[in-house]
């Protein structure tokens, strides 16, 4: 096959330009610190305890189960619609249902305002924050799902590693315009006028922000359902009658498939792993960084900021890397990272903002490569098929239930030990399964396309 035309790249590019604000304003910066202090009780009697749902959390904990639950979700459905948009090759319609529900979310939490945490105005609406989170993380992930099976679809084998970063490059950037536009209002309140004597003023510079990610990732979001190209149907027939047997038949069928490529099966198992790690730090690393090493709001947003730049040469760099070493020897590098940095996240100093700047210019590095490299390994070693989506729903489910045993060991083992640096370890051990798992797929022999 041969790439497609520069414009369908990059449409497809720009939807990670779309989607990747709620990365970074929701999951990363300013949202998780936001939550940290409003999802309080009663601050005077302890700064991070809330009650949901008659039981005390720790408000960590609470966030991170919160997203480990819709991960969950999405885990669970992605399977089925996948298997669908590929039967009737409609996944861009797919695509269009979870980016407009991710993105109304996201300009619901503008509603999103609890009380002072006293006695008299304790956390208030923090069921409608919650859902709006859970539903928002739903609309990403899900939407991501059908992306992701367009890359195989519109870049030829040797072009994958390049599109795939590009992709992500596009997505740091835009995300980084967006969240400067915020810190105007962050870090600024006073030009947005009119609430000097309103409680409004101590929130609605941060909701505002939540709001604009909404329009962001929509809009973008349209541009780039607009020019990529419309799939076509693997299967025929009406599914109306039989569409979840027919679902599930299609998901069978790629099942059996995967069992017949040994390589495949070998990375998707280290995929789980050392995915494991790097989903759960870039979900917990602002809230890690805020509440367990106390480093100051702004520090905490600008250490984000400098994860996001580093990582758009990081994705290059790390592909260009993988043109010499191979993908799998490649990744192997990159996971060794990981471990490296788990353990240096670890002995961090409290309010040690230069120190925790160093990590970030690490982790960001690293990050990006192993993004972008993880996804067009997958796409170099799937087979020539119609089935993408079905494909890649292997891929996403996959990355959804590690994030979901991640983020959910990440809180629990918080709430166990009341403090977030054993977690972090934790996460270390993950990536060193991935590791020798790696070494495990690399014995046997990949294809050519995945060597120097």
């Amino acid at each position: 096959m041969q790439t497609a035309s520069k414009k369908i790249i990059n449409a497809w590019a720009m939807y990670d330009w779309a989607n990747s604000s709620y990365n970074l304003v929701i999951t990363s910066t300013i949202f998780p610190a936001y939550f940290e202090a409003i999802a309080v009780d009663n601050k005077a009697q302890s700064a991070t305890a809330v009650t949901f749902l008659g039981r005390q959390f720790e408000n960590s904990a609470l966030y991170n189960y919160t997203l480990a639950f819709a991960m969950l979700i999405v885990a669970v459905i992605s399977p089925l619609l996948s298997s669908i948009a590929d039967y009737k090759g409609n996944k861009k319609k797919f695509m269009n249902f979870f980016l407009t529900m991710g993105s109304i979310a996201c300009a619901f939490l503008f509603f999103f305002n609890t009380g002072s945490g006293t006695t008299s105005s304790p956390a208030s609406n923090l069921g409608l924050g919650l859902i709006c989170m859970l539903v928002a993380c739903i609309g990403f992930w899900g939407s991501i799902v059908f992306y992701n099976s367009f890359l195989p679809e519109i870049a030829a084998p040797q072009d994958r590693d390049r599109v795939s970063a590009k992709g992500f490059a596009y997505g740091y950037i835009g995300s980084v315009i967006l969240q400067v536009i915020c810190f105007v209002f962050v870090f600024f309140p006073g030009i947005l006028g009119g609430f000097e004597n309103n409680q409004e003023a101590s929130t609605i510079q941060f909701r505002l922000s939540f709001f604009l990610v909404g329009l962001w990732w929509w809009g973008f979001g349209q541009y780039s359902l607009r020019y990529l190209p419309k799939p076509e149907a693997a299967g025929s027939g009406d599914l109306k009658k039989k569409i979840l047997s027919k679902g599930y038949k299609e998901l069978q069928k790629v099942w059996q498939q995967l069992k017949q490529l040994p390589v495949l099966k070998r990375y998707l198992a280290a995929f789980f792993f050392f995915d494991m790690g790097v989903q759960t730090i870039m979900l917990v690393a602002a809230l890690y960084g805020k509440s367990e090493l106390q480093i100051p709001t702004t520090n905490l947003i600008i250490s984000i900021l400098i994860i996001q730049l580093i990582a758009i040469p990081g994705a290059y760099v790390i592909s260009w890397l993988s043109s010499k070493m191979g993908n799998i020897k490649t990744l192997m590098v990159l996971v060794l990272l990981w471990i490296a940095l788990c353990f240096v996240g670890y002995i961090l100093p409290v309010g040690g903002v230069y120190p925790f700047y160093g990590l970030a210019i690490a982790v960001g590095f690293v990050m990006g490569g192993t993004q972008s490299l993880s996804r067009s390994t997958y796409a170099k070693l799937m087979p020539v098929t119609k089935d993408t989506a079905s494909f890649f729903s292997f891929y996403d489910v996959t990355e959804k239930i590690a994030a979901v045993l991640g983020i959910f060991s990440f809180g629990y083992i918080t709430e166990l030990t009341g403090s977030q640096r054993g977690s972090v370890l934790a996460l270390a051990s993950f990536f060193c399964v991935g590791l020798l798992l790696l070494i495990y797929t690399n014995m046997k022999k990949p294809t050519l396309i995945l060597e120097k």
